[in-house]
């Protein structure tokens, strides 16, 4: 993997954090001024929320955030200290949050765990591993929350007139599709049989028109095959902390809407589970977006599976919602990246290992 310190460090820019804040706020006011049954009197609202259920969402950020710190630290056995996993997580989280979520952010998650000095093959693989058990929590709840119910997991329609029942329903297919074939292709090149993959990519680019790709897919495939075999000879235990603790993190970033939303309004155990099943779809639809982490698509969405149950408290609900899932993660990384790269490029008196 070329790991290019100076794009990367571009990538990381804090100055990026704009771009995502103004495409948000873009989509933010266009919701407010295109909507009539939105007026400025709904900010007030915010008056109305519930305490105990905004320091429930609170206290479950707080975990959700422990719960990755202790996961990078399981994945790569305990290599980085404490501070260094926290340094991983705020800077891999603000990575993706300034790239689009279709682009991902491998290659600086890479960097950032090869400046915390995890050899390169082994940063590789616990990236890999990450991603290919994130969205095997999509691929996996997906399906599960459908038996809740299309009926009530799919909006039937937005505004008056503006029925996307059907679009809503074909852009998750769209995205499921991709997520699944990507990640099962990606755990098949990690866990079962890397090289086979390698051979497949290679004779795939030997088609006339995808020569051009021959010698970056020639490169992926030696990865993957790096990536493999870091991996091996890992204990039961090890691969049911990372189960669990993915299964910890994600569900903690549902249960936080799930807390804004009884600030609000009273929600049954049964609407509780819809609104859990609605934000594992609404996820798997922001995964394909070309905005940076989603900015603009989520806010524009979010209407769409959450104004029946919110009704006036939409709007407010909405920003909340970003506020505590995407803004922090921006801010956090502004603050830490200069201390961070002090410290790996400038504190540290050997350099990071090289392979």
């Amino acid at each position: 993997m070329d790991l290019d310190s100076k794009k990367i460090l571009q990538t990381l820019n804090p100055r990026r954090v704009w771009i995502p804040i103004v495409i948000g706020l873009g989509i933010v006011l266009y919701l407010f001024f295109s909507d009539p049954n939105i007026t400025v009197d709904q900010l007030t609202l915010i008056a109305d929320a519930k305490t105990i259920p905004v320091l429930i969402a609170l206290f479950v950020f707080l975990s959700r955030f422990g719960g990755y710190i202790y996961r990078i630290k399981v994945i790569t056995d305990n290599a980085v200290s404490w501070s260094g996993s926290m340094y991983i997580i705020i800077l891999w989280e603000f990575a993706s949050a300034i790239t689009p979520s279709v682009v991902g952010g491998t290659a600086v998650a890479v960097f950032i765990l090869w400046k915390e000095k995890i050899p390169l093959g082994k940063a590789l693989s616990y990236v890999m591993l990450t991603a290919i058990f994130d969205n095997l929590f999509f691929v996996i709840a997906a399906p599960i929350t459908l038996l809740l119910g299309i009926d009530t997991i799919f909006p039937v329609a937005l505004t008056e007139g503006h029925i996307l029942e059907n679009s809503l329903f074909y852009i998750f297919i769209l995205s499921y599709i991709l997520i699944a074939t990507y990640t099962f292709f990606m755990a098949f090149a990690l866990f079962i049989n890397p090289r086979l993959v390698k051979w497949f990519l290679i004779k795939l680019t030997s088609v006339k028109w995808l020569r051009r790709w021959r010698h970056a897919a020639y490169e992926r495939g030696t990865e993957m095959m790096t990536a493999s075999e870091q991996i091996k000879g890992k204990t039961k235990s090890y691969w049911l902390k990372i189960i669990l603790a993915t299964i910890f993190v994600w569900s903690s970033r549902y249960l936080m809407l799930n807390s804004l939303i009884a600030a609000f309004t009273p929600v049954t155990a049964y609407e509780h589970l819809v609104i859990f099943g609605k934000q594992i779809i609404l996820w798997v639809i922001m995964l394909i977006s070309p905005t940076p982490g989603s900015s603009g698509t989520a806010e524009y969405f979010f209407p769409f599976f959450f104004s029946d149950i919110l009704q006036q408290f939409t709007f407010i609900v909405n920003l909340l919602w970003r506020i505590f899932t995407y803004y922090p993660y921006l801010l956090l990384g502004a603050i830490f990246l200069p201390k961070w790269l002090r410290r790996v490029f400038f504190d540290q008196a050997e350099p990071a290992p090289k392979n």
